[in-house]
């Protein structure tokens, strides 16, 4: 693809929106109400915005992670891993207003996700005021990537922020009953990389039952209303994106899965980090297909040991 991804592409990307526990349950056999389940129960770090940081640190990307995690064990801890994993945790701020933000997962014997909670309450104290105490990192940032996990308010200062640095953002709608947040920003959006039913909001348009057909229309009606680059998920029907001078569907890659979590997260990650690395948009979305791929057959969000030479080994299409 000839669009520039960024018009800094050698800076840091700076990663804004949730961090949290995460715990997944995977049934040991079939889900009965109102009585104890025998399941295996993992635990790992988690959040969109984390996932993403930690993603694109694994592959060499410096990353700077602006989140809130709360003033209690789990907040250290989140920190702690994500020093570790080399994540500029500079700007992350600990409140004692909330408690760590946590989601708590079901998956079937499958891998599928069956229901999901989440508390991600902490993410109110990323303010706008306090986002403009960091304006200096935007400056200095190739570009901007933010899940929905943020206020309203602070979303509309971080636009404004990205704006004047003359970086672009790329966004994360998280969830269906976040997407609606970042529509009024579709036209400031260089990637934007839905599920099926947060393109249904963010288009007002139905897609039926996953249909590829249906999706690649929601894809090109986000690029007609500015997107640069749109990847919309599937789920077990596959992946397909659209930009203004290309567009794909990869079909659903038979795998087996031990973890659904954080597989979206990488394959955004992989994304960007192939598109600043100036990689053609449907190479850079094999890369990330393939990232996905193997993290849904990790037990955890993110694999420790992710890099480019790891994804050109085992490209899966």
């Amino acid at each position: 693809m000839d669009l520039e991804f960024s018009p800094t592409p050698e800076g840091p990307v700076l990663v804004i929106g949730g961090s949290g526990l995460d715990m997944i349950g995977r049934l040991e056999g079939e889900l009965h109400a109102g009585t104890t389940n025998p399941a295996n129960i993992r635990t790992s770090y988690g959040g969109v915005a984390r996932n993403v940081a930690e993603n694109l640190t694994r592959l060499g990307q410096a990353t700077i992670l602006i989140s809130a995690v709360g003033d209690d064990h789990n907040g250290e801890q989140l920190l702690n891993q994500a020093a570790e994993a080399g994540i500029d945790i500079s700007a992350v701020l600990c409140t004692s207003d909330h408690p760590s933000g946590a989601y708590l997962g079901v998956v079937n014997r499958d891998g599928v996700l069956q229901f999901a909670l989440d508390d991600i309450n902490t993410s109110s104290a990323i303010t706008p005021d306090y986002i403009r105490t960091q304006a200096a990192l935007f400056k200095e940032a190739s570009l901007v990537f933010l899940d929905a996990n943020l206020p309203k308010d602070t979303l509309r200062t971080i636009f404004s922020l990205a704006r004047k640095a003359n970086i672009p953002v790329c966004a994360d709608p998280t969830s269906i009953g976040l997407a609606d947040r970042l529509r009024p920003y579709l036209d400031r959006l260089r990637f934007i990389a839905p599920n099926s039913g947060e393109a249904r909001v963010l288009c007002e348009q139905p897609i039926e039952n996953h249909h590829p057909e249906d999706a690649i229309d929601a894809a090109n009606f986000l690029v007609a209303q500015g997107v640069d680059i749109v990847l919309v998920t599937l789920a077990e029907f596959g992946v397909v994106y659209a930009s203004s001078e290309t567009s794909g569907y990869i079909p659903a890659l038979r795998t087996s899965i031990v973890d659904p979590t954080g597989a979206g997260d990488a394959l955004s990650a992989t994304v960007i980090y192939s598109l600043l690395n100036g990689i053609p948009l449907d190479d850079a979305i094999r890369l990330g297909v393939t990232a996905a791929s193997l993290t849904l057959r990790h037990r955890g969000t993110v694999i420790q040991d992710l890099s480019l030479e790891m994804l050109d080994d085992q490209l899966v299409i």
